[in-house]
């Protein structure tokens, strides 16, 4: 489906697929994208930044939760085409770059092919480049000096766990999570707040510390990187999700 734009305060607007999120945050010298889809979102990507009145060349940053190729995959076109700065967690810069790759097995998702949701899932993501092997050599690590400066000022959440540099991001008072923390997806057996199933995680034990740690915030809208927005206390979707995963 084509992007659903969503406006959550003055600057953030979250845009929704059925496959995947991103965000966008919006200032008087520009706008940045947290995380930016796979690299045949790219015309979604474009349209959600249009729709908000900017273009390519208004793009000062893009930062990643992590680097999965459904949440990088139009950076790559971004920073080779028109160098925009992509940054993220100091550790997923080598994931990034693709010195290393950790994601779930082809073997470990064709175990689930005989179930619908899987395969239909498989289908559209590979015909969203999912198989596409590059990376993004430029990639730099965000700082604390480069988020002051930038629209929003996006202070990082370090997550580990889905990946071992997977970060989320504050902005204007929202929680940009990534997959640290989502609210459904084509392959979950329910809606509502959750983690990933075990097989797309790096380490099962680290996800579940990231999910306390985001309990811990002050935060009152959270932006998953797969499924609808949720407004309410994020402490709240994190024990719907603790529980989910122990029952």
């Amino acid at each position: 489906m084509a992007p659903v734009l969503t406006a959550v305060t003055d600057h953030v607007h979250f845009a929704q697929t059925d496959l995947v999120n991103w965000t966008l945050v919006t200032g008087d010298d520009g706008v940045i994208l947290i995380d930016a889809g796979f690299p045949g979102s790219r015309p979604d990507v474009l349209a959600s930044l249009g729709e908000l009145g900017f273009g390519v060349t208004d793009v000062r940053a893009i930062l990643l939760t992590h680097a999965h190729i459904d949440h990088f995959g139009t950076a790559i076109w971004f920073a080779e085409t028109h160098g925009t700065p992509v940054y993220c967690h100091a550790d997923e810069v080598g994931h990034a770059k693709r010195e290393y790759l950790e994601q779930a097995s082809p073997l470990a998702v064709a175990a689930h092919a005989w179930q619908p949701r899987w395969l239909r899932w498989s289908v559209a993501i590979m015909r969203k480049g999912a198989l596409t092997h590059a990376g993004i050599p430029s990639t730099l690590a965000f700082t604390e000096d480069l988020g002051a400066v930038l629209p929003g000022a996006p202070v990082a959440v370090p997550t580990p766990g889905h990946t071992g540099g997977h970060c989320s991001y504050l902005v204007d008072g929202v929680l940009v999570a990534g997959d640290a923390l989502i609210t459904g997806h084509p392959v979950a057996s329910r809606p509502g707040p959750q983690l990933l199933p075990s097989m797309f995680n790096h380490d099962d034990a680290a996800c579940r510390r990231s999910l306390s740690a985001l309990g811990m915030l002050d935060a009152e809208v959270l932006l998953p990187g797969h499924g609808p927005l949720w407004r309410g206390p994020v402490r709240d979707a994190v024990d719907q999700a603790t529980h989910a995963s122990v029952s």
